[in-house]
């Protein structure tokens, strides 16, 4: 059954199982129905784990959302998931290590939906760019949850070194990658001459980010946030240049 030494008797027919736990287990899984034919694989303890843990998680989002992470105790958590404390306990050690896994897949899930709805498309980086830029606007409910989130995370860092040391990791990838954007534009012929492009990824991604907190205070509009990325945008893709944007 579970593939253990079987130990040889001096008399008698040999053993089957190698203990009484075994032969149990035995008993149980001939007892066990055979699934129907069409009927879906049952999931894996890894797969039920992964989803529960996510669970959680999105616990902690939406509490982090609507009332800032000073409001996520463990119990707390607990009752927003609809699971025990212990269970939460059992998937995460303590709460600093829930608030930054539930951080960790905050990122999974933003950046696979943000991979579904831009268009890779280096033929028109200036479109490219204002579709990575469009990310860090509240467009619809789910980048405005992520905002929210990410702001609670935000303020909680800076009264908790442990979690600005994850929170605000020394490489800047959101950065990085609109600075290659820009980068091969520009190798392209495609940006005004003598700019820089790091400063100008940075100016960008903190501005969007800026303004688009702006947008869920109700200060601005998200017209007259596009206005004001289409003009920095004009300035690095001027019309002149190959690819870039046209006049309206």
């Amino acid at each position: 059954m579970c593939g253990g030494p079987l130990a040889r008797p001096e008399r008698g027919r040999p053993p089957v199982y190698c203990s009484r736990s075994c032969q149990a287990r035995a008993y149980r899984r001939r007892r066990r129905p055979l699934p129907e034919p069409g009927t879906p694989p049952v999931s894996r303890p890894t797969d039920v784990r992964a989803r529960q843990r996510l669970r959680i998680a999105e616990a902690v989002w939406r509490i982090a959302a609507g009332q800032g992470l000073e409001a996520a105790s463990m119990r707390r958590i607990a009752a927003e998931a609809r699971v025990s404390l212990r269970v939460v306990q059992y998937h995460f050690d303590s709460k600093h290590t829930l608030l930054v896994d539930a951080l960790r897949l905050l990122h999974e899930e933003n950046e696979r939906l943000a991979r579904a709805r831009i268009p890779y498309d280096m033929t028109d980086p200036c479109a490219l760019l204002r579709a990575v830029l469009d990310e860090f606007l509240p467009l619809d409910d789910q980048r405005a949850f992520a905002l929210r989130v990410f702001t609670a995370y935000y303020a909680r860092s800076l009264t908790d070194p442990a979690l600005a040391a994850v929170f605000l990791a020394a490489e800047q990838p959101l950065e990085g990658l609109v600075a290659d954007i820009i980068g091969a534009a520009e190798a392209a012929g495609r940006t005004a001459p003598g700019i820089d492009r790091a400063h100008e990824a940075d100016l960008l991604v903190a501005g969007a980010v800026g303004l688009g907190l702006d947008v869920l205070h109700e200060r601005r509009s998200l017209a007259d946030v596009r206005r004001v990325l289409d003009y920095h945008l004009a300035r690095i893709f001027p019309a002149g240049a190959a690819g870039g944007p046209t006049p309206a």
